[in-house]
């Protein structure tokens, strides 16, 4: 059993690899930021490996506990109806226990966070 703390970020996907690349930058960041944890990124749709590859693979080396946190800036829509029940389907089908987080865009870190960003943006000099 593997007992490490696994987690994998989801997000949704795009036809140009280049879309995955901040995504790929916050996995490094949280490896570094937390050495013990192992961070998987997933996709909804569009691009792999998709979120029932990384939960079979995650399973398949052991882990039993999983978090998923949803890289979408809503909690609606593919959050609330797609998401689901593929976990659903993993938990039945590998045995795991994983626990679904409301997506970062809905976390008010990430709303002061993007807030901040605005208001540097609009304080830049006009080109």
């Amino acid at each position: 059993m593997n007992t490490a703390r696994t987690v994998i970020l989801l997000a949704h996907g795009a036809r140009n690899p280049a879309w995955a690349q901040p995504f790929e930058r916050v996995a490094e960041q949280l490896r570094e930021a937390q050495p013990g944890l192992v961070v998987h990124l997933a996709f909804l749709e569009l691009m792999g490996p998709s979120l029932p590859e990384v939960l079979a693979q995650v399973a398949a080396g052991g882990t039993q506990q999983v978090d998923v946190l949803p890289m979408f800036l809503g909690g609606s829509g593919h959050v609330l109806r797609d998401v689901p029940p593929l976990l659903d389907a993993a938990r039945t089908e590998h045995g795991l226990s994983i626990r679904l987080h409301s997506a970062i865009g809905q976390q008010p870190a990430m709303v002061a966070a993007m807030a901040r960003v605005c208001e540097q943006l609009l304080d830049e000099p006009t080109p």
